[in-house]
């Protein structure tokens, strides 16, 4: 009933841009801060990126500052990472996440409550 599916993932050359989706069905986003995280074999789950459910605050992990911007368009139920000057150790499979009380900058996995299945995003030559 309530879904996430991410989409625009692929692979990409260092240096180049992908934009990643976030949809939502069966909720509202409007009621709900938006986290992307990535995740690589045998590492912690990492928060990349984070939006208040108004749009109106933003966070950033530090590795990516500066070079992905998220955004959302609640009229549409949709949250987007924009992801520019992509290194290859951005490499990961991304998740978006939604919840109604995140805290700590939004970059914690555990305060979020819906989750998306995933998208590839390799980044080589």
């Amino acid at each position: 009933q309530l879904q996430l599916v991410e989409s625009g993932g692929g692979l990409v050359q260092p240096g180049g841009s992908l934009r990643l989706s976030c949809a939502a069905s069966g909720f509202t986003l409007d009621y709900y801060a938006i986290g992307w995280f990535r995740q690589v074999p045998g590492k912690e789950r990492e928060g990349v990126s984070y939006i208040s459910e108004s749009g109106g605050s933003t966070n950033y992990a530090e590795s990516v500052k500066g070079r992905f911007t998220i955004s959302r368009d609640n009229a549409k139920n949709t949250v987007y990472l924009q992801m520019n000057s992509l290194k290859p150790e951005d490499t990961a499979v991304y998740y978006c996440a939604a919840g109604a009380n995140v805290h700590n900058g939004g970059l914690h996995f555990w305060t979020y409550n819906y989750w998306g299945q995933g998208t590839q995003v390799t980044v080589s030559s």
